[in-house]
């Protein structure tokens, strides 16, 4: 008869786990674990049954080391593969007591206990955050060092998951987590493959710890670690290489023969993309971190062909999360610069794929579609068909109301990027209420979304009619706006000049936007031009004089009085906003910026032509012409060229 027949009813089995007779006890214990292992049914029907709570009462009140083994058991299977019994254990209270029980004096006990511990980690729903408090980490850490290697790597396994924050990564290294993952390396596969994955979880985006790593044993753990890129295990191998990825991210000249080496490691994971199950899944996560920044590395990786590869995942009809947004992350960052790679990527027609991960329901997967439609954006005009109005805006926009402040951040940015060029794109922002959601973010506290939010204003005023920027403006308000060329944030203060530029720009209906309102954003300009320091705010601030000086005689009027302000005592060219811009050597553009407003105040054939030449030549400026005339900058000294001949035909009367 099977073994099965002799078990007892459910209920029945969940009423012995209370008994007082050990021998029922354990019964029950063994019984109900052997029912439940790869049964996602027969678990949740346990759950239902209360027999988790029971489980967990056995481990925290028995001595008996079979009770103490049995029970740890069973909550490692019920916390095996399913939340609902993770979401269980950690409500019956269970992690206090594992924790203690890695202290007992029976290793049977401690390996059951540590297993168990690794399978709550395994979920997302693990209170990673408490293994930090008492001395619960030092526990942990003294696992590592245990000469039973299963436990070593457990405990491996565990410090793995619970590595999500800078003060998480310092304290496990304070700990000495760092030193006893190192030495682990010489360890039997699985334990040496916990080891790495941790280390690859402390040196996550720290710089500071991949230097403990390079300097540890005067180089050689970084040696064992580069070494084990060529490891026979396909696993080895993708975590080495995710260790090393972070080291060389934190400090590029980090390895001997160092562009030798990472190459040797970008040929390791594209051909590891092919892997089944967890190594193929995590590899192209692996590959963006090591292409990250580094442009020649993603022409190497566009020459093995990993666009394409990438794409064939895409075209996969589902993809786990983890390797969904590694292979979009990767495909961010190859698409990043290179014309060719877009190139291939739109001709493999996966965009849909790309544009419905924007609402996928993992937050990791909708910031690398964002990441991955953002590099798409760049300089690709056949974006036009291929990722055309409301099927890609859409979704997009609403993603400025994501949960995450960063995919928030990410979703302004690719936005800001798609209405730069695309006139379809923008009517439907419009028509989708975007720009009201781009306003509400430029008022935002986080620096990040308000400077970006008015960075996709900026680009969605570039070349638009008047009746578009006036639209913005009733909503946006020239107060506001004004407020933001004074905003406590550089960036954003910048940002604002240039959407004042932009907004200027073009027919004379357009400049007249500066002068509303008692010139409101044309004095907002001047005073930035006067108080700021910095080079890039002053340029912007710059270009819209200029834009506003190539508009009617009152527009040229009002640049005029600002540029070269008249006084009860004539004109002041040293004292003069012009002259201070035109004899500026910090910066060429500042220079090339002040000479367009010359350009553009004594273009010929206007009406007041002679009385602002006379103007400009007694602030000093006609000389100053001649002298930039000979300027290093060839940019600098065109354009005084072309004012300089200006003036002189300036000076030729009228027919």
């Amino acid at each position: 008869m099977p073994a099965s027949a002799a078990w007892a009813r459910p209920e029945e089995l969940v009423e012995s786990l209370s008994s007082l007779d050990n021998t029922a006890r354990l019964k029950a214990l063994r019984d109900v674990k052997n029912q439940i292992i790869g049964n996602k049914t027969k678990k949740l029907s346990y759950i239902k049954l209360g027999a988790v709570p029971r489980v967990v009462e056995i481990l925290a009140s028995d001595t008996e080391v079979p009770l103490l083994v049995q029970s740890a058991a069973a909550v490692g299977s019920f916390a095996c593969g399913i939340e609902a019994g993770v979401r269980a254990v950690l409500d019956s209270g269970v992690l206090p007591h594992l924790l203690k029980m890695l202290s007992n004096g029976d290793q049977k006990v401690v390996e059951a206990c540590a297993r168990s511990l690794k399978m709550i980690f395994q979920s997302t729903l693990a209170p990673k955050s408490d293994m930090f408090q008492g001395h619960r980490m030092e526990l942990i850490i003294e696992l590592l060092n245990s000469e039973n290697e299963n436990v070593a790597e457990v405990a491996a396994s565990v410090l793995a998951r619970c590595c999500e924050t800078v003060d998480h990564q310092q304290a496990l290294a304070d700990a000495g987590g760092m030193q006893s993952l190192l030495r682990l390396l010489n360890a039997s596969v699985k334990t040496r493959e916990a080891a790495l994955d941790a280390l690859g979880a402390l040196t996550k985006g720290n710089k500071q710890l991949c230097a403990v790593v390079m300097c540890m044993d005067q180089g050689r753990s970084l040696a064992m670690i580069m070494k084990l890129v060529k490891d026979k295990s396909p696993r080895t191998r993708l975590l080495a290489c995710a260790c090393l990825a972070n080291i060389g991210k934190a400090s590029p000249s980090s390895f001997q023969h160092e562009w030798e080496m990472r190459t040797s490691m970008l040929r390791v994971l594209v051909k590891l993309f092919d892997e089944p199950g967890p190594v193929g899944e995590e590899a192209p996560g692996v590959v963006a971190d090591l292409v990250a920044s580094n442009e020649e590395l993603q022409k190497v990786a566009l020459d093995m062909h990993a666009v394409e590869k990438l794409g064939e995942f895409l075209r996969k009809a589902a993809l786990p999360s983890k390797q969904l947004t590694g292979v979009l992350s990767a495909l961010a960052e190859l698409c990043s610069r290179f014309q060719e790679s877009r190139r291939q990527l739109l001709d493999m027609q996966v965009q849909a794929r790309i544009i419905a991960a924007l609402e996928h329901d993992c937050a990791s997967v909708r910031a690398a579609a964002c990441s991955c439609i953002r590099s798409l954006s760049r300089s690709v005009r056949n974006l036009r068909t291929s990722l055309t109005d409301e099927r890609l805006v859409e979704p997009l926009l609403k993603l400025l109301n994501d949960s995450s402040a960063d995919i928030q951040a990410l979703a302004v940015s690719t936005v800001s990027n798609i209405v730069l060029d695309f006139a379809p794109h923008k009517a439907v922002v419009f028509r989708c209420g975007g720009v009201s959601q781009l306003i509400q973010l430029s008022q935002s506290m986080d620096p990040i979304l308000r400077v970006n939010a008015v960075w996709a204003l900026k680009n969605l005023m570039y070349m638009s009619d008047k009746s578009l920027k006036e639209t913005v403006m009733s909503e946006l308000t020239f107060s506001s706006l004004v407020d933001l060329i004074f905003d406590s944030e550089e960036k954003v203060r910048e940002q604002a000049m240039a959407l004042v530029r932009n907004l200027v720009y073009g027919d004379k209906d357009s400049i007249q936007l500066a002068i509303v309102q008692d010139a409101v954003l044309l004095h907002a300009v001047e005073k930035q031009l006067h108080v700021s320091t910095e080079s890039e705010i002053c340029i912007q601030g710059l270009y819209a004089v200029s834009n506003v000086a190539a508009g009617s005689e009152i527009h040229k009027e009002a640049v005029m009085n600002i540029l070269i302000p008249e006084t009860p005592m004539g004109v002041n060219g040293n004292t003069s906003l012009l002259m201070r811009y035109l004899q500026d050597m910090s910066n060429p553009q500042l220079r090339v910026g002040a000479l367009w407003c010359v350009i553009n105040l004594t273009f010929p054939g206007c009406p007041g032509l002679a009385g602002r030449i006379s103007r400009l030549r007694n602030a000093g400026v006609e000389a100053q012409l001649h002298t930039m005339a000979e300027d290093p900058c060839l940019d600098v000294k065109d354009r005084a060229k072309t004012a300089l001949e200006q003036f002189a035909a300036g000076e030729i009367p009228s027919r």
